[in-house]
């Protein structure tokens, strides 16, 4: 089969390999549809674990099962991080801080013709597909992870919520923001994206390349500005909350006076735990999520350092999507 293996963004090699073997418990997934995050391309963050196979936006269909949950024929998404359910973080509903979790993957990562799914992932991380077709199936992972990121910083009807970032996360959790009745100001630096983030719900747009006066009670940082996070406590109201969504590279330095005077909050959220997961899936069942419109670029594995840099350059793209069959 054929993966592909990452060494730098402009550098992915494609090879073949042998298809994994099962063990009991687990399944193995034809891969149709392989999403490429946003932390796909944060050089920085992924050259610590070159090479590798990437890719963790799966979805796919069963081709082998020696798992009783999961037959062959099976259209099913997978996560690549589950937790135990039995450390003192899964006890106290942490999920994401469990080692387990982090310690998990794919057999090998999701830019590849087929994936061994390990047995705790088949029994924790694995949901079927249902109605969503493969493409809507990459976006289940990123949008649960604005389920468990939104949870977190509490977000009601009664707020004001500035999302800055207007890409893929920006666009679900404005989406998601908006289904819990708050208000949405949506920034970018590029016109396509802040037409994108009105297009899918935004109350209003800023262009965050003039200045502007705000205030918000919550705030989701979705893009890795370091500049973006400086000026974010020009828009904080006091005792609102700031979530580090996506993360600039390097040390960040807190206005303390600012931050003790109104009681601030500064936090992140990381990944997603399977009631994450369950939960974002029902919803897009049900519709209330738009998905497909946000799916703008397909490749096949082959042309996979093409989708690279498309997702690196952000410019008039949104979610790019590697096809290893080249299923439409």
């Amino acid at each position: 089969m054929k993966i592909a293996v990452y060494h730098n963004n402009t550098d992915i090699r494609i090879r073949d390999v042998s298809i994994p073997k099962i063990q009991e418990g687990e399944i193995l997934v034809k891969v149709m549809a392989s999403g490429i995050c946003g932390t796909d391309v944060m050089e920085w963050y992924r050259k610590k674990k070159a090479p590798c196979v990437l890719g963790h936006e799966i979805a796919g269909e069963v081709v082998e099962s020696k798992s009783e949950r999961f037959k062959v024929g099976d259209r099913v998404f997978v996560c690549h991080h589950v937790p135990c359910d039995d450390c003192k973080h899964c006890h106290e509903g942490n999920h994401t801080a469990c080692q387990t979790l982090h310690n998990g993957n794919f057999d090998p990562g999701g830019f590849s013709e087929f994936v061994r799914i390990p047995k705790i992932h088949v029994a924790k991380g694995a949901f079927l597909l249902g109605g969503l077709s493969y493409e809507e199936g990459t976006i289940i992972e990123p949008f649960a992870c604005c389920v468990r990121a939104q949870r977190v910083i509490g977000i009601k009807a009664q707020h004001t919520v500035l999302i800055m970032g207007s890409g893929v996360s920006g666009l679900l959790n404005i989406q998601l923001a908006k289904l819990k009745g708050a208000k949405v100001i949506a920034t970018d630096v590029k016109d396509y994206r802040l037409d994108k983030a009105k297009d899918f719900g935004a109350d209003s747009v800023i262009d965050a390349r003039k200045d502007f006066s705000v205030k918000t009670d919550r705030i989701i940082l979705c893009n890795r500005d370091m500049e973006a996070f400086k000026k974010a406590f020009q828009y904080i109201d006091r005792k609102g909350i700031l979530l580090f969504f996506g993360i600039p590279e390097g040390d960040v330095c807190l206005p303390i006076p600012e931050f003790w005077r109104n009681e601030l909050t500064v936090t992140s959220s990381y990944g997603a735990a399977p009631a994450d997961l369950a939960e974002a899936i029902d919803l897009m069942r049900d519709g209330k999520i738009r998905t497909k419109d946000m799916i703008t670029h397909r490749f096949s594995l082959d042309e996979i350092q093409k989708g690279f840099k498309l997702a690196s350059d952000a410019e008039e793209s949104l979610k790019v999507v590697v096809l290893p069959f080249n299923q439409p």
